[in-house]
């Protein structure tokens, strides 16, 4: 699909590599050398649509000053039949384009042509590309980071769809292991106390203290009765994890579908221990010399496995021994797998039983020191865990209202859960304000998220959105009807060309947020599209115009609102017609 940005960036290089070319068979410039630069948007329109270097950067190999090579390059430079109306040379040799009415009638073309598709790339080449995200422990709610989480796993997900690649969304449910046993003796005490009151039962020390446990004890009791306290203790605690988990995932499904998250796969850990997975992929590891055993239990060899990464890197031994790396246990002497043996044999499950190109996980930013030891382990299996697994780290979030910090919800009293927050502010606030860059940590206003005026910016663009819909109805009862084609070249006033710009810059912007992780990108790019599109609804008259004119911003309003809802709809946002 098209990427009129793109597009144009290289019709750049080709007039110019042409350009060269001919002055070179001219004599007007020394042939045999490689010309080459780059191509970019100034901020000042005043500077050309497109700016680019190659007369600089070709300065020495051509031994030749910048400006007379661009004077060069200008005069054989042959712009009919391109994009390009004009070019001329600025600074030192800076090669200015401007464009041609074409180009602008192009993008229109493209966005009423290509319809829904409209900033659908191939880049991706049809790569199968995993997104694990949120995977909360199904032991509580749901918090502040899974929320985040959701959003950025979930309009990353999207983005790279868009791009191209073949994408799947998965959620790692932890229902086996040392907090999933945690999770049923926490409901068995609370379960005792109900029966024998609550000074006759200790409470695990570091067991979970919420509410819910003790709601699930309630429930246990009320459907099983009183004749568990005398079952043995593991046959109790298989029954009430078992019991406790049917309800949580449920729930937890139930949120994130509120929440607008739906998954291709919930993928339970249990499998992999059932399977024999997790001791296969240990297994693996000693064969190929990566495992020892030590104070009865079955250590892998991490600090070797990351020294022998490092080494490669270039990194010297000073360097490596500073770094203090650490050995991890997989097999405990009791015999339980690790956690971590638990994850590589997931990643591992990803990348070579289920054929993924590459895994991507979005963790908080408190994981960070487990990324190098799985990457590790996953190279140490050889599978190229340093390429063929990413991992999103993202920043903390921290609740304000008027100013203040807000660590309870109003309704409950207690820590706020994804279920508490979207039951005080609308699902579309939430999942703009989250989506925003991974590294950086979150503010969020609740008292900004609920407002409806232009400094609430998920309002801001709604409010374009529905402003384009409100008019085109308006001017359709009045006969005026969005027309299949136009002439663009009638658009002549800056901020028609300026929205116009903004319009052909979707397909670009999807692509970089792909490649760079980031889907706030989409949020920033559609905020300024609403601004745009705001400058030139105020400096442009739809109403009363003349007829041509009229069909051409009609054109230019249509396509701007279906480039909106496009926009939105990549980061899970409604884009309504009324408001």
């Amino acid at each position: 699909m098209a990427n009129r940005i793109q597009e144009a960036k290289d019709s750049v290089n080709e007039i110019l590599q042409k350009a060269y070319q001919r002055a070179a068979e001219k004599g007007q410039l020394p042939a045999g050398a490689t010309l080459s630069g780059t191509v970019e948007i100034p901020k000042d329109t005043a500077n050309g649509d497109f700016a680019a270097n190659h007369a600089m950067t070709g300065a020495r190999a051509l031994r030749m000053a910048p400006r007379k090579i661009a004077e060069a390059l200008i005069e054989n430079a042959e712009l009919e039949g391109t994009w390009f109306a004009s070019l001329e040379a600025a600074g030192p040799g800076f090669l200015n384009f401007r464009l041609a009415d074409s180009w602008y009638a192009d993008v229109l073309t493209s966005i009423t042509g290509e319809g829904e598709n409209y900033g659908r790339l191939d880049e991706g080449k049809g790569k199968k590309v995993m997104v694990e995200f949120v995977s909360a422990n199904p032991t509580g709610p749901m918090h502040m980071g899974n929320a985040r989480g959701g959003v950025l796993g979930d309009a990353l997900a999207s983005v790279l769809d868009r791009d191209g690649y073949e994408v799947w969304r998965e959620f790692y449910v932890n229902d086996a292991g040392n907090q999933i046993e945690k999770f049923a003796s926490s409901i068995d005490a609370r379960y005792q106390q109900l029966i024998q009151g609550e000074d006759a039962v200790e409470f695990p020390e570091d067991g979970y203290h919420g509410d819910d446990i003790k709601d699930l004890a309630a429930a246990f009791r009320a459907e099983k009765g009183e004749d568990w306290l005398n079952k043995p203790v593991a046959e109790r605690h298989a029954a009430m994890a078992a019991f406790g988990l049917e309800r949580n995932i449920p729930k937890m499904q139930s949120d994130l579908s509120r929440y607008g998250i739906h998954y291709d796969q919930w993928f339970f850990e249990s499998e992999l221990h059932n399977t024999g997975y997790v001791a296969d992929s240990v297994q693996k590891l000693g064969e190929r010399g990566y495992t020892y055993e030590k104070d009865g239990a079955l250590w892998l060899a991490t600090s070797r496995i990351l020294a022998e990464n490092l080494r490669r890197q270039g990194k010297s031994e000073e360097e490596i021994e500073k770094l203090e790396l650490k050995d991890d246990v997989l097999r405990r002497a009791n015999g339980f797998y690790t956690y971590f043996a638990a994850d590589i044999a997931y990643h591992r499950n990803k990348l070579e039983r289920r054929g993924f190109d590459k895994a991507i996980n979005v963790w908080g930013a408190d994981h960070h020191g487990h990324v190098a030891r799985l990457k590790g382990a996953l190279d140490a299996l050889g599978l190229d865990g340093e390429h063929r697994l990413d991992i999103v780290l993202m920043q903390l979030v921290k609740l304000t209202r008027n100013g203040e910090v807000v660590r309870m919800s109003k309704r409950t009293g207690k820590a706020i859960s994804l279920t508490d927050l979207l039951d005080e502010i609308p699902v579309d606030a939430a999942r703009y304000f989250f989506n925003s860059r991974p590294e950086s940590p979150v503010e969020f206003d609740l008292e900004l998220a609920v407002r409806q005026d232009s400094e609430n910016p998920v309002y801001y663009v709604q409010y374009a959105h529905a402003r384009i819909c409100t008019l085109l109805a308006a001017l359709a009862e009045e006969g005026h009807a969005v027309p299949e084609t136009a002439d663009v070249s009638l658009l002549k006033d800056p901020t028609e060309r300026e929205l116009i710009k903004q319009l052909a810059a979707l397909p670009e912007e999807i692509h970089l947020a792909a490649q760079s992780y980031d889907p706030s990108r989409i949020n920033k790019y559609v905020t300024e599209l609403a601004a745009r599109f705001h400058r030139f609804y105020t400096a442009c008259r739809l109403k009363g115009a003349e007829e041509d004119v009229l069909k051409a911003r009609l054109l230019l309003a249509d396509c701007t609102r279906r480039v909106i809802a496009l926009s939105l709809d990549l980061i899970g946002v409604s884009a309504p017609e009324k408001m």
